[in-house]
């Protein structure tokens, strides 16, 4: 059974993520859909996509999908890791990807959610970055992708307390661009991706494309590369990130002890 819905309409793709007894959770068989989903629009030559959960969901994504992280001693982020993968898909794909949000987001998703080109959310969806919860190091690919679209002062209270932020707050913060009721959304939506349609594909998507380079274009030395992995693999072999994990597993409060 597909964890996903599609359509194309005008030159519209929607992908609806349809995973509901999961809430969404970005397991690899969902992101493998989803890309899979990308890379046929692309060749369909699709102008605009929205990536939505499906209407009135209370939760748009829960983010990783922690049954399917590595045990101790390995990196739970890598450059293959099924999230990475759909984050470049997102910040690759060569024309708008509008994220329709109703419900919260949690997590991974909220990296999801903030490599789409265009947030619009309902008033009541949410926004929670919540590795801390589960002893899990964010890698610098995604520490990269929250500071280019948070206030640093933001994304370190998000990252540190891992409590969700409303849908107004979001706003102000400029993380999201519109906030629709629920009645609205999916019309507000759909007219912005006819707008998009309507431009030059090519002037588009080259100017997605430019974004992404320059947004990305941050000096780092092999030291400082070395020296941020190496602050994370004192989290993956620690003692936390295993109780953060079996604490998950066995559904109850993980008891941290900073070793």
């Amino acid at each position: 059974m597909s964890l996903i819905i599609t359509e194309t309409q005008d030159a519209i793709g929607t992908i609806v993520m349809n995973h509901i007894a999961k809430r969404n959770a970005l397991s690899e068989a969902l992101i493998n859909e989803i890309t899979v989903t990308l890379d046929a629009f692309r060749e369909q030559g699709i102008r605009a996509v929205v990536l939505r959960a499906p209407t009135g969901a209370k939760v748009w994504s829960a983010g990783h999908d922690i049954s399917e992280l590595p045990n101790r001693g390995r990196d739970p982020l890598s450059w293959n890791d099924p999230l990475r993968v759909l984050i470049r898909a997102i910040q690759e794909y060569p024309a708008p990807i509008i994220a329709l949000i109703e419900g919260g987001v949690w997590g991974g998703g909220c990296e999801v959610a903030m490599a789409c080109d265009i947030l619009v959310a309902t008033p009541e969806a949410t926004f929670a970055i919540t590795p801390a919860k589960l002893g899990v190091p964010y890698n610098l690919g995604g520490v990269l992708t929250l500071m280019n679209m948070i206030p640093l002062p933001v994304a370190k209270e998000m990252l540190f307390t891992a409590q969700p932020i409303p849908t107004t707050q979001a706003q102000n913060l400029g993380i999201i661009n519109h906030i629709k009721a629920p009645e609205d959304i999916e019309t507000f939506v759909y007219d912005l991706a006819a707008h998009i349609v309507a431009n030059s594909p090519l002037s588009v998507s080259v100017m997605k494309e430019e974004l992404r380079l320059l947004s990305s274009a941050r000096a780092i030395t092999p030291e400082l590369f070395e020296r941020i992995q190496g602050l994370r693999r004192i989290v993956y072999d620690s003692h936390d990130y295993e109780e953060g994990l079996s604490a998950f597993r066995e559904k109850r409060k993980p008891r941290f002890e900073g070793r």
